[in-house]
């Protein structure tokens, strides 16, 4: 059992849940900045103004990934940096990009490789205000390429882009449940706005469109001077049928990935939707153009694979609701025969089941033709860490355990299934700012002390990993 001998590791962060400085060197407000300030929305009512305070302090995140023995960092561009407006003819902020490419600069120079996402869910708060954001067909591509071009130019060192973070999250939880930012939802008693049966698709294709936008541009001005690579990360759980027995649940596990990964990997793949989705959704899907398509299939140079969990899938009878998303099934942590899939963490979503991450890699191999796979993020919260005492919290085995059972099992993905992985980023380098979660639930290998100045404490997660690769990565 073992790892490609340039396989590379560390770990990954997002700019509204580490940077801080919300108001700091020109940035502009993001869609988050706005949600987190609207009463109810967020568990503990906090926000990413302060977060980790990592804006201020690279330096010693640096430090703290070289003692940790990183190869790789995977971090994310707050486009209300860049540009604080956010649009093509809106002014650019050099102070954002500044902080930015210095930060490459010091990666690089302490021998890790940057992982940049253009979009980590943060969209610019004026382009949501002016022409409705995701859900704009015609701007929000247009505004995404401008800004990834403005990037792409800006760093030129960096070899491994990732255009946009989990889509599914921002089209769901942004447009169908309402947990997200910007709070759409056809349930009034949420949001004044929203259309759940209908907006999440719009804004999943747009984003698909955008992600063609910027791979094209990259492809053809600026990959042939810098010679990297450019992929989305899609996020998805694994799948088990809740009665092996039963083909119709069988057969939902497929439906259930189909409707969390293949809405988009089958366009980048195949340049088209999925059928099981084409048949639940009908004209609620959108229709690539002929252009549209030409941008979308074909636009991945590797696969970008973010996963945390699987459940049991129940197929449900007779016609879903419009606003389902799941693709008509139930997600159960407990199948027919009463077996539990995995230990209750922090999170309500989330059950460690490390044969799943196997499962799922070699799901993905086969269907789409074995890409080079980077794992973007995988981690874990754990139950009522943020309660215990700092010398429990650092004694994090159950978070040791969770890294050690999911690494060795992609290890077999790859040594003994043929999966091309190539990377993995642990989640997170940092406790941070967990969305709607707040500051309650902890994912960081580094427990980070928010009421005494963002102190920094390597929890014994963070020392687990590089023993872990280090025995796994084949020497010359």
């Amino acid at each position: 059992m073992s790892l490609p001998k340039d396989f590379l590791w560390g770990f990954a962060t997002a700019a509204y849940q580490i940077e801080g400085s919300h108001n700091v060197d020109g940035r502009g407000p993001s869609i988050w900045d706005t949600f987190s300030a609207i009463p109810g929305k967020i568990a503990d009512g906090s926000s990413g103004a302060v977060a980790c305070d990592s804006y201020k302090r690279t330096s010693e995140d640096i430090e703290l990934l070289k003692s940790l023995g990183a190869t790789a960092y995977r971090f994310s561009i707050a486009w209300s940096r860049i540009i604080p407006l956010g649009g093509r003819n809106d002014p650019i902020n050099q102070a954002g990009i500044d902080h930015y490419v210095k930060f490459v600069d010091d990666l690089l120079e302490a021998g890790i490789q940057p992982f940049i996402t253009l979009f980590h869910w943060d969209l610019p708060d004026a382009l949501d205000k002016r022409y409705g954001g995701l859900l704009n067909r015609v701007e929000f591509p247009l505004d995404f390429e401008n800004y990834a071009r403005v990037m792409f130019k800006a760093i030129p060192k960096c070899q491994h882009w990732i255009t946009f973070n989990e889509p599914w999250c921002s089209a769901i939880l942004g447009y169908n449940t309402g947990y997200f930012a910007p709070g759409h939802t056809s349930d009034r008693s949420k949001s004044a706005v929203g259309d759940s049966a209908r907006e999440p698709w719009i804004a999943g294709h747009n984003m698909l469109v955008a992600h063609g936008r910027a791979v094209k541009a990259y492809r053809e001005d600026f990959k042939p001077t810098q010679g990297g690579e450019i992929g989305i990360t899609l996020n998805g759980d694994a799948t088990l049928p809740w009665d092996p027995e039963d083909p119709a649940d069988v057969e939902a596990c497929d439906r259930k990935i189909e409707f969390a990964i293949s809405w988009f990997a089958d366009p980048i793949y195949f340049g088209k939707y999925p059928d099981s989705m084409l048949k639940q959704l009908g004209d609620r899907l959108p229709t690539f153009t002929p252009e549209e398509l030409a941008l979308v299939k074909g636009s991945n140079d590797f696969y970008g694979m973010n996963h945390y969990t699987a459940n049991y899938i129940k197929h449900k009878t007779g016609v879903p609701p419009e606003d389902d998303f799941l693709g008509n099934l139930e997600t159960l942590f407990y199948n027919k025969a009463g077996d539990c899939i995995g230990p209750e963490t922090q999170s309500f979503w989330l059950r460690p089941h490390a044969q799943g991450f196997r499962d799922l890699l070699n799901w993905l191999s086969k269907r789409y033709g074995y890409p080079k796979i980077y794992v973007t993020e995988n981690g874990t919260s754990l139950k009522g860490e943020n309660d215990l005492p700092l010398e429990q919290i650092v004694e994090d085995d159950f978070r040791v355990k969770y890294f050690d059972d999911y690494v060795n099992a992609m290890a077999k993905a790859h040594s003994e299934d043929g999966v091309n992985v190539k990377a993995y980023l642990a989640w997170s380098l940092l406790d941070n700012y967990e969305w709607a979660e707040g500051f309650e639930t902890r994912f960081g290998v580094t427990f980070v002390d928010y009421v005494n100045n963002q102190k920094r404490y390597p929890k014994k997660s963070a020392k687990s990993l590089k023993p872990l690769f280090d025995s796994l990565i084949k020497k010359d």
